[in-house]
């Protein structure tokens, strides 16, 4: 698998490039940029299966990479897009899963740390999943509403909501609610 990262200083540099790389998975780090242009400009040449991209990048720290992950996936629809965020920041994402949901996905940047939660995470991707930090699910199904539609379901249809919320596969939420 071939990937481009875009990462800004908060990940110290090529950080994530040396996991990936350091990790023996088989994942090839095609490039590594530091802003939206050189990420746009990497896809392009490289053609990667997957890429890596900061919300907030230079110059603004606002949302260049989220602008970058939708100018990818309206322009590469093949290359799979993995946002990362510091904070819990699903009106920056929502979007862009709502208008390609399929090898989309948003994670937390603690969860990147963990070498095995990356690469599942660019594997389901890679199979044309949707990867949601489960984090972020949580906090989802938690926010408060004046009338709550979850709040009919029983909590086996809960625990299975929440697991096609993550972008498990049929197969894989069987196997889950077998245990």
């Amino acid at each position: 698998m071939r990937v481009v990262v875009a990462e800004d200083v908060m990940l110290t540099g090529e950080g994530i490039a040396r996991l990936l790389t350091g990790a023996g998975a088989g994942v090839d780090v095609a490039a590594a940029v530091g802003d939206a242009a050189s990420l746009l400009g990497a896809v392009q040449a490289t053609q990667p299966d997957a890429a890596i991209v900061d919300i907030r990048m230079p110059p603004t720290y606002t949302d260049e990479g989220l602008a970058a992950a939708q100018q990818i996936r309206a322009e590469h629809p093949g290359v799979s897009v993995l946002i990362l965020s510091q904070y819990i920041e699903p009106h920056y994402a929502m979007p862009l899963l709502d208008e390609h949901p399929e090898r989309v996905g948003y994670l937390l940047k603690e969860r990147v740390f963990d070498i095995a939660s990356l690469i599942d995470a660019l594997r389901r991707l890679a199979d044309g999943e949707t990867v949601v930090d489960p984090t972020i699910v949580a906090w989802l199904f938690a926010r408060k509403r004046g009338a709550d539609p979850l709040g009919q379901l029983t909590q086996r249809e809960r625990e299975v909501l929440a697991l096609v919320a993550e972008g498990l596969s049929n197969r894989a939420i069987a196997a889950a609610c077998c245990h």
